[in-house]
């Protein structure tokens, strides 16, 4: 694993190789409390490590600040071209800031932002994609490729490190998942700041998945990434659902997750097997607490059962009316079909 620098936002550690935290961004009007206050909670409860939201101009810092008194999780205030209200945003108490120091003018005015960052402990993400590269990088490479991307975000870190600040996240997005990778690859060998991994404008819930997670995914299976968003266009309790499952997928959702294992089905299967892994997926998701990682198998059928799945700590393998449970490959005992989800959870919860 890559490993980073420590960067605190809020509560939260990101790099150093703490546990990969989740974000996402609200897409309510910043300027609309309540609806933020709803959104922001409803993020919170799916999980969400850290919330962003756009802050356009100065009257939607107060909304950040109204926030701050009401729920737990780390803000973010993604801003553009304007430093003032970066610097409002620091005062009203917002964990990390996310902005590109060139777009927001002169020398002076992104001493003036590290200055208050600085003293108040407040880190800022430098976030570049394919459609903010300056023209002079541009120019050099000749396109949005992986090196520009990457050469964009070292230029924008450097423009605080002159002024003694690298309290620093890094990201470099593309809606192009090649080029998001390799941009995050090649800054992870030139650099140690923790990286935010995402696919931009990614897509639908389906198609944002697929894309994110091959470009999130294959970068977190090297070791390459610190925190990530799942971006989608959807609800954004979607993206961290999304992300949650993912870093399931790849066996980095924490201390204590539940990982399912599960046939595709096919003519040996005599249970309703879809229909049971929709409904326990749903209870692991929502009702199981785990006190260390598990992995769940849930088998159509005696021959893709405890053979094939004898890696996981408790499974099922169907059979007509009935299923065995099976523990690390060792069948225990039968159970009927109607009891399988009631056996499993109560199992589970003794483990």
């Amino acid at each position: 694993m890559k490993k980073t620098r420590k960067v605190k936002v809020g509560g939260i550690v990101i790099g150093g190789g703490e546990r990969i935290a989740v974000q996402s961004m609200t897409n309510t009007d910043t300027h609309d409390h309540e609806a933020c206050l709803r959104q922001v909670r409803a993020l919170e409860a799916e999980g969400c490590d850290i919330v962003r939201l756009a802050v356009p101009d100065i009257a939607a810092v107060k909304t950040i600040e109204k926030l701050k008194s009401n729920v737990r999780v780390p803000l973010v205030a993604d801003i553009h071209f304007d430093y003032r209200i970066a610097i409002e945003c620091a005062n009203a108490g917002v964990d990390k800031i996310r902005i590109n120091p060139g777009n927001i003018g002169s020398d002076e005015k992104v001493r003036e932002v590290a200055r208050v960052c600085n003293e108040k402990n407040i880190p800022i993400r430098i976030g570049v994609n394919s459609g903010s590269l300056e023209k002079s990088i541009l120019k050099r490479f000749g396109k949005p490729c992986a090196e520009a991307l990457a050469e964009s975000a070292m230029y924008h870190a450097s423009l605080l490190e002159k002024f003694d600040f690298d309290n620093i996240v890094l990201s470099v997005k593309s809606s192009d998942v090649k080029t998001m990778i390799d941009a995050n690859r090649y800054l992870a060998e030139r650099t140690d700041y923790p990286l935010h991994l995402g696919v931009t404008e990614a897509g639908t819930e389906t198609q944002g998945l697929i894309k994110s997670s091959a470009g999130i995914g294959s970068l977190l299976c090297d070791g390459i990434g610190d925190t990530i968003r799942i971006s989608l266009t959807a609800d954004p309790t979607s993206e961290v659902k999304s992300a949650k499952a993912l870093l399931r997928a790849i066996g980095r959702s924490g201390a204590n997750s539940i990982n399912i294992v599960s046939c595709p089905t096919c003519g040996r299967t005599k249970i309703d097997l879809i229909d049971l892994v929709h409904k326990f997926e749903e209870i692991a998701d929502t009702k199981l607490t785990v006190s260390r990682p598990i992995t769940v198998a849930l088998m159509g059928c005696i021959v893709n059962g405890p053979g094939e799945a004898r890696e996981a700590d408790i499974g099922i393998a169907g059979a007509s009316g009935e299923a065995v449970l099976f523990k690390k490959g060792e069948i225990i005992r039968k159970i009927p079909e109607s009891l399988i989800i009631e056996t499993l959870v109560k199992e589970i919860s003794q483990m």
